[in-house]
């Protein structure tokens, strides 16, 4: 009998891509979903409906079988009527972490992409190669990929393959990063986001141990001390511009590009991705380390990478209107914004930055790491302005709030303000950029914002009709 699941809140970035490989695969899948029910993003739903995924208010009506297995993540509450439903009808339930690890650990080649940033560009790279030289991968993401988008498939962030591999990014910040059993694990950095250090280090430790070939960062302090707790064997250390397995040298960036030279034992190989930054050259050595421990000749990997062209919301131009470039950005952590705003500091232009924290929570964790990564990079004439954090529903701890983070940046000189409302944030920078400035959008878990940095292009539009 065909298998049914039933997804609450299918229009997740986790979940979304999950029940599109269940539906490739031959599943009967429906869901809900409180963005649905509010009436926004519908052409996410379109493209849901599209794929055959039936869809009902999250109301618990469409909840009717305990032959349908509900799917939730652990963030929805008993008290939704969906969860509701499923207890009163006898459904059994999996959370969507569970389901996904069993099907990554019934694949035949399991590769595993993990670290605090840059898992969804990595995972994004090593199937476009896989793909792209016809090993015909089965790709979960986090977030859309561009190579597989295509106007009657915008939200491309599975791909659904016959090949032997499966290639999933593994979150750390939920812990269930320690259901997956990968044979090649890549470990691209270890920082502060939602868990301390030593919880990260026990985390990756622990899957980096159960794989059958480790790809690690001897660049990133955090995961060569990991590394070097693991069998030379076992282990293909990547680097820009230091010792390891495989090394990026002579980096040549451009604004939305960047070359380099691989070496590879004797190899010098030239590399130019299609997506900028140096961060970006470190995803490009963690994806091709993997690809080569899947079998694929490192000429092969360093060729086909060429053609990768991105992910939405990752470093994304949105447009230029007036002299002012708008991007938008998925950085949300230390790491990542530091990382996108190196990059554009390679360039000339003013910064003006609209930083949408992704929760409380995670402001109080990160606060100190995050103040001083801004407070070393912002600089005269630049201007970070940050709303109150996307809030979405529930009880949350307030202990750390934007304007804390503000009033930290303040103190330390650097050019910060807080506007509440994310509206009126966005206006200000609209009314302040002048021709050279780069506009950029920034936050996590909030699908709303592409549309709020296509809207501020649309603004600066009228604000300078061309």
């Amino acid at each position: 009998m065909q298998q049914r699941y039933f997804f609450v809140g299918v229009g997740g970035s986790g979940m979304m891509p999950l029940a599109m490989i269940l539906a490739g695969r031959g599943a009967s899948i429906a869901g809900s979903d409180r963005t649905l029910d509010q009436g926004r993003l519908a052409p996410k739903f379109d493209a849901l409906r599209a794929l055959g995924i039936d869809l009902f208010p999250q109301d618990g009506s469409g909840i009717t079988s305990p032959q349908q297995v509900v799917v939730a993540s652990a963030a929805v509450e008993e008290t939704v009527p969906d969860m509701v439903a499923a207890a009163r009808v006898g459904a059994p339930r999996m959370r969507r972490a569970d389901l996904l690890a069993s099907l990554f650990n019934d694949s035949r080649v399991r590769i595993g992409v993990a670290g605090t940033s840059g898992k969804s560009t990595v995972t994004g790279m090593i199937g476009w190669i896989l793909h792209a030289l016809g090993r015909d991968p089965t790709v979960m993401n986090g977030a859309v990929m561009k190579n597989f988008a295509s106007p009657d498939r915008p939200f491309a962030s599975a791909l659904v393959g016959q090949g032997e591999a499966f290639v999933s990014e593994v979150d750390e910040s939920d812990g269930s990063i320690a259901l997956y059993s990968p044979d090649i694990a890549v470990l691209n950095n270890v920082s502060l986001d939602h868990k301390s250090l030593d919880e990260l280090r026990a985390l990756f430790g622990d899957f980096a141990a159960k794989a059958s070939r480790v790809v690690v960062n001897a660049g990133d302090p955090e995961a060569a001390a990991l590394a070097a707790t693991i069998g030379s064997d076992r282990r293909t250390t990547f680097a820009i511009e230091g010792e390891a397995d495989l090394v990026a040298r002579d980096l040549s960036p451009e604004p939305f590009a960047i070359a380099f030279t691989l070496e590879s034992g004797s190899k010098r190989l030239p590399v130019r991705l299609s997506v900028p930054g140096r961060h970006n050259v470190a995803n490009a050595l963690a994806a091709i380390g993997a690809v080569v421990a899947a079998g694929v000749p490192v000429e092969d990997a360093a060729s086909a990478i060429d053609g990768f062209v991105g992910l939405k919301r990752r470093f994304e131009l949105v447009g230029e209107v007036g002299g002012v470039t708008v991007i938008d950005d998925f950085g949300h952590n230390p790491d990542k914004i530091a990382a996108t705003l190196d990059t554009l500091m390679a360039f000339p232009g003013a910064l003006k930055l609209l930083f949408q924290p992704h929760g409380y929570g995670p402001l109080k964790v990160m606060r100190r790491e995050l103040v001083e990564s801004l407070a070393a990079r912002l600089r005269p004439g630049d201007e970070l302005v940050l709303p109150d954090p996307v809030y979405h529903g529930g009880t949350t701890s307030r202990e750390v709030t934007s304007g804390d983070i503000i009033a930290d940046l303040t103190a330390q000189g650097a050019p910060a303000r807080h506007i509440p409302d994310r509206a009126a944030a966005a206006a200000h920078l609209v009314a302040t950029a002048a021709p050279g400035d780069r506009v950029v959008v920034m936050g996590a878990r909030d699908d709303t914002l592409s549309q709020l940095a296509a809207d501020m292009l649309a603004a600066l539009a009228t604000r300078n009709p061309e």
